[in-house]
């Protein structure tokens, strides 16, 4: 298999996401990095639908995270009988792709071929957690060979020189992009909203960047209107928790008024990602929200008074008048016609 985290940042190598191994499952903890490079240590799969649900790792890293899940529980019962190792996948595979319920439709999808390959690993005689693991493995490279078509067109809207503003953190499309971008010869500069609080912005599509040689500059998560003038910005790009089929795009919150401002000053945003089959209206997203008490503080230092109430949702929800395009593993759609992504198959 030739690998295509080949000359990408060291976050977004396969080894350095989630990597099952001798019954544990590793994780870098993208909660810390760059500040540090520790790995959650993995020994069953609750611990990993844990580390998913406490944000070890984001974006793409928990759907590789859950497939390696599943080998990590495929070794857990290696030694009891086979309707019994099958009964406990199912349990694992629900709660591990339970760990977000925002994303949950799309983790089902990891999952379910997890146990499709379990189930012929049996019948085969072969090592269960072997076979997972190489189906995810393979799995997470087509998902970046995918990608990489998503990056040709995402780049292809890049003017020659310009300035492109990035939001939240988009994994691989961000190392794949920018490595189409050399590719192609477009001389840009990113700027990359902090992505409170947890600072995805600053920390991990910041030294994504500057790792693989651009120019990139950190802004506050106030700053995007009077940037997007003052610096010029020439498109805004963001990827998508979802994009339902009616349009609309769920992604990190922040990722809203950025759009609007990007439309008030008449700068395209294009969305990266493939629209969920699963959901025809957005009106059936669950919007996860977390403890507001994230928000009080910033790298684990409460910065307010005693008392004062924090309120920390996940994700906004973008309609579709503000996104120019949708860009896929197809091509480039229009919020308005995702359908056809499917009905072209």
């Amino acid at each position: 298999m030739e690998r295509l985290d080949k000359d990408l940042a060291f976050m977004l190598r396969y080894e350095n996401i989630a990597w099952y191994e001798d019954g544990k499952v590793k994780i870098l903890d993208r909660r810390v990095y760059p500040i540090k490079v520790e790995f959650v240590i993995c020994e069953n799969h609750k611990e990993v639908a844990k580390a998913i649900k406490d944000m070890v790792t984001q974006s793409g890293g928990p759907y590789m995270a859950a497939g390696m899940g599943m080998a990590l529980a495929a070794y857990e019962v290696k030694d009891r009988p086979k309707v019994e190792i099958m009964n406990y996948l199912k349990e694992a595979a629900y709660t591990l792709s339970h760990a977000r319920p925002t994303t949950a439709k799309r983790m089902e999808l990891i999952v379910n071929e997890c146990l499709k390959v379990a189930e012929k690993a049996i019948e085969s005689g072969g090592k269960i957690d072997e076979a997972i693991f190489n189906h995810t493995l393979q799995t997470v490279n087509e998902r970046y060979k995918r990608t990489d078509k998503i990056a040709k067109s995402l780049v292809e809207q890049f003017p020659d020189e310009g300035c492109i503003m990035t939001q939240c953190f988009a994994e691989s499309v961000v190392g794949l992009m920018l490595r189409q971008a050399k590719i192609k010869g477009k001389n840009i500069k990113l700027i990359c909203p902090e992505t409170r609080p947890y600072f995805q912005g600053a920390r991990l599509t910041a030294s994504v960047a500057y790792e693989q040689g651009f120019d990139v500059t950190i802004i506050t998560d106030n700053m995007p209107a009077y940037v997007m003038k003052k610096k010029g910005v020439s498109l805004f790009t963001s990827a998508a928790d979802v994009i339902s089929l009616d349009g609309y795009v769920v992604n990190k919150i922040g990722t809203f008024q950025i759009a609007m401002a990007a439309h008030y000053y008449g700068i395209p945003y294009f969305v990266t990602g493939t629209p969920d089959k699963g959901v025809e209206k957005v009106s059936s997203v669950e919007i996860e929200e977390r403890d507001g008490n994230y928000v009080l503080e910033v790298l684990g230092r409460r910065i307010a008074m005693d008392g004062v109430k924090g309120y920390y949702p996940l994700f906004d929800i973008t309609p579709p008048e503000f996104v120019s395009g949708v860009v896929t593993d197809k091509g480039i759609y229009s919020p308005y016609d995702l359908k056809n992504y499917y009905r072209e198959d």
